[in-house]
């Protein structure tokens, strides 16, 4: 670790790109889920 290198936290936009990210994995898993749950039935 040197003196000059950046700090360990990552910068606010990133941050809440993966937040937004993370949201997004979790609706399309969801919804992938919904999807067979409504296929299966008919």
């Amino acid at each position: 670790m040197l003196w000059s290198d950046p700090p360990e936290d990552p910068p606010e936009e990133l941050r809440e790109a993966q937040a937004m990210l993370r949201r997004a994995g979790l609706v399309l898993a969801v919804g992938m889920v919904v999807l067979f749950l409504i296929l299966g039935l008919h």
